[in-house]
């Protein structure tokens, strides 16, 4: 029986952690201690130190803070809008986490393939349909999105937090799509 050489993270080499400075170190091995393995987007950026930390921050600001946005909800943006930028890592990626936060088996795919059919709420239809305008047209986006977004419970804040996501994503996704970042295995099983 033969065995394949594992695949590479990205089209680019990845530091070796040894060498990493020491932040960013301890920041990968803190992740590989709670989900059992390195998520290759860390490796992948790890390359770049400062802009490892402020995708980080970022990312960390938009996606772990309370608000009115559940962490389940902010998943769904995610991976709607990285669906329709055609981004295999995130799709995955950010499917597992979402099935992890819903407790639903089948919600990140059913999203992925097509949120207008998916077992949502009305809300989170209106919370997609505009984080897919932000994501395809966001020069179309008025007034009336916002009030309409305010018709179900969202504040102008909530609007903000789906924008900056849906743009935050839309970077992340170019990016990896760009590096050829591939998915771990690990990911596909998750919340399953």
């Amino acid at each position: 029986m033969t065995t394949s050489a594992p695949k590479p993270v990205s089209r680019f080499s990845t530091p070796d952690l040894a060498v990493l400075p020491e932040d960013i170190r301890e920041r990968i091995l803190a992740v590989q201690e709670k989900s059992g393995f390195i998520p290759n987007v860390f490796l992948a950026l790890a390359r770049r130190p400062d802009e490892f930390r402020a995708f980080f921050a970022y990312h960390d600001a938009l996606m772990e803070k309370p608000g009115n946005l559940t962490k389940a909800e902010r998943e769904m943006i995610v991976v709607a809008t990285s669906s329709a930028n055609q981004c295999q890592y995130c799709v995955i990626a950010h499917g597992a986490i979402l099935r992890i936060r819903a407790k639903n088996p089948l919600i990140a795919d059913q999203i992925a393939a097509n949120y207008r059919k998916a077992d949502i709420t009305p809300r989170q239809k209106a919370m997609l349909d505009f984080a897919m305008k932000i994501a395809l047209r966001s020069h179309e986006v008025d007034d009336e999105d916002i009030a309409l977004l305010a018709e179900h419970g969202f504040t102008e804040e909530d609007a903000w937090d789906i924008a900056a996501i849906a743009g935050f994503f839309g970077m992340s996704n170019r990016m990896a799509n760009f590096m050829n970042m591939r998915p771990n295995d690990e990911f596909y099983a998750l919340g399953r």
